[in-house]
């Protein structure tokens, strides 16, 4: 199986400090619905693994997040692609759970749905916690620029963390 996992905020949809609070502020960042569904159509799995603490901070709930992605699963297969399993964490960053990026709880639970091991996946998101837990269950760490990624790049990175543009890059990189 070829499986690649993305974060959501800042990879797959525009970003935002006060929080993705309704299905018109999820827009999704030029090119990465293309992306998504061209690995898709080549064979790719792609799953995503999102914090969501703003369920815990009563910003939105669960089925405004739920149709935020109906959206992107409904954008996707317009280009005939397809979105895998889509797991989030919906505890606070005090919460003390183990799915909390950067904790590797989300992965696992990938892991554990495909029956796959995660050993050189790559995991592709925008800020340190989503490369950390990629080390965490030895994923290959990924960076995307877009997001909160150009903050990202200004401090130390992971020793063999891959960086690009954008999820179109990296789709570009997969599919040969």
């Amino acid at each position: 199986m070829k499986l690649l996992i993305l974060d959501r905020d800042g990879v797959i949809n525009h970003d935002s400090d006060a929080y993705i609070k309704t299905l018109d502020e999820w827009l999704p960042i030029d090119s990465s619905i293309a992306a998504i569904a061209r690995l898709s159509r080549a064979g790719w799995t792609v799953a995503v693994a999102t914090n969501q603490s703003g369920l815990a901070r009563g910003y939105y709930d669960l089925a405004t997040l739920d149709s935020m992605h109906a959206r992107l699963r409904e954008l996707v297969a317009e280009q005939g692609g397809e979105v895998g399993l889509i797991v989030h964490c919906p505890h606070g960053p005090n919460d003390g759970c183990d799915c909390r990026k950067p904790k590797p709880g989300m992965l696992q639970q990938i892991a554990t749905h495909y029956g796959v091991s995660l050993s050189g996946v790559w995991f592709v998101g925008d800020s340190r916690s989503d490369l950390d837990a990629a080390l965490a269950v030895d994923c290959q760490p990924v960076l995307v620029r877009t997001g909160k990624g150009e903050r990202t790049l200004s401090m130390p990175l992971p020793a063999g963390t891959l960086v690009f543009d954008d999820l179109a890059a990296i789709a570009a990189q997969l599919i040969h």
